[in-house]
């Protein structure tokens, strides 16, 4: 009978629990219902989440200092830190940050592209330079994150200016949810946009945070 991955038999041939490396995942906000699913569905009970605040990524620059200053809060208390981020517009800071600190981090640009998949959205992105894209948490919170901060609430004929040389809006699906297609597809109307849904599921953030549990 095989063994579930975190028991293993003694000389006795008894089943003993082995304990896993503590893990913490160190995130943008905007991922954390995606992680805390996968976390749940794989029983990755030795990895704990600290998510930064989504709204970081109106402000790049303060990405890199923010994750530093929580990996440097939280080394002491865990085995391994893995940072859920890719660049960001961080402008490679991030990832020379990570490595002087030794950690790993999400390989890619942005979360658009390690949804889709990092080398499907490289393959097809120099075609698709006037699509803006939307994942379900900002499909989910495109008002907060998208309208108001542009002040499209309060100057709304600022739309063209902002988005005149955009096409279409792909929606990275990462649910089969009627009620975040419809907000996504709202989002495209008001955005003047041509609608496209892509499902995505977690795409290379679910094995790469495999791989990261999976280790001892």
């Amino acid at each position: 009978m095989a063994l579930p991955d975190d028991q293993t038999l003694t000389e006795a041939g008894l089943a003993v629990t082995v304990a896993k490396a503590r893990l913490l995942f160190i995130a943008c906000g905007a991922l954390a219902r995606e992680i805390l699913a996968l976390k749940e569905l794989n029983g990755w009970n030795h990895a704990d989440l600290r998510c930064l605040p989504a709204i970081l990524h109106n402000s790049p620059d303060r990405i890199t200092p923010a994750v530093v200053d929580m990996v440097e809060k939280h080394r002491a208390e865990y085995d391994r830190i893995f940072v859920v981020y890719a660049d960001c517009g961080t402008g490679g800071q991030l990832q020379a940050a990570c490595a002087h600190l030794g950690v790993e981090m999400v390989p890619g640009p942005h979360c658009y592209s390690f949804f889709e998949g990092n080398a499907v959205f490289s393959a097809h992105a120099e075609d698709e330079i006037t699509t803006f894209y939307l994942t379900d948490f900002l499909a989910r919170q495109f008002d907060a994150f998208v309208w108001r901060p542009l002040g499209l609430d309060r100057h709304p004929q600022l739309r063209d200016s902002y988005f005149g040389h955009y096409e279409k809006l792909v929606y990275l699906a990462q649910t089969d949810d009627p009620a975040v297609t419809a907000r996504a597809e709202e989002a495209a109307t008001r955005l003047g946009l041509a609608f496209e849904r892509r499902f995505t599921g977690y795409g290379d953030l679910a094995s790469v945070l495999a791989d990261q549990a999976a280790q001892g």
